[in-house]
């Protein structure tokens, strides 16, 4: 006689439901956005479009434009624990470059670049100004927790030590790059592999430093 499973907790359908409820507003926010355009994308009109109250939108959302970026918001605390969880002799800009790579490459839980219409709406966030403001909002608060981490990883306080927010906001700046470059190209564009230009940014970031501290270092450059 097979045992049956036991049935989930109800916070687990609890949590799975408002999982599933934030996912469809996501996913209504970008679309109407696209579709419509930003001003034209109402809160009113995504909470219909997904099927539930304007007030449920609020329990879950600020606004529309943090909707939409959800999956931002998402995939940098998909990074985060990655960073966490690498080895802690790793250098903090090595296990960044890793922990992006990590997220770039995970065929289990594909990371927002490879889902419809990202890169028309990560564009979109370059020029549209409340976009823009909730997407910095958004990567700001991703990075200060990478700082956070780094500075655990170095024994250090990055309230007095530079070298955590230095290496989070040279790797983060490098992804970033290569994500608007990315978001920008058309299909077929060289750029339009996402994971082999975050790599050549890692490797320009890499080799520009290497260059620095080479001239730096040399006699015929000192001053």
């Amino acid at each position: 006689m097979t045992a049956s499973k036991p049935s989930p907790a109800p916070e687990d359908r609890r949590r799975r439901k408002a999982l599933r409820t934030r996912d469809a507003l996501a996913t209504a926010a970008c679309d109407l956005i696209l579709e419509r355009g930003p001003a034209a994308a109402t809160v009113e009109a995504i909470a219909d479009r997904a099927d539930v109250t304007r007030r449920t939108f609020s329990r879950h959302f600020a606004g529309k434009e943090d909707a939409a970026l959800d999956f931002v918001r998402r995939d940098g605390d998909r990074v985060n624990a990655l960073l966490r969880a690498r080895p802690a002799g790793e250098p903090p800009l090595l296990a960044y470059r890793r922990a992006v790579h990590a997220w770039l490459a995970d065929p289990e839980d594909p990371a927002w670049h490879v889902r419809p219409r990202m890169r028309r709406l990560l564009a979109l966030a370059d020029t549209e100004p409340d976009l823009f403001a909730a997407y910095q909002r958004i990567r700001l608060d991703a990075q200060a927790e990478s700082i956070r981490i780094v500075a655990d990883r170095l024994g250090t306080d990055a309230a007095v030590d530079v070298r955590p927010a230095a290496v989070v906001d040279a790797a983060a700046g490098a992804l970033i790059a290569a994500l608007r470059l990315w978001a920008r190209a058309g299909g077929d564009s060289p750029a339009a592999d996402l994971a082999a230009l975050v790599e050549r940014a890692y490797d320009a970031l890499a080799a520009e430093a290497a260059a620095a501290a080479a001239a730096r270092d040399s006699p015929a450059t000192r001053t």
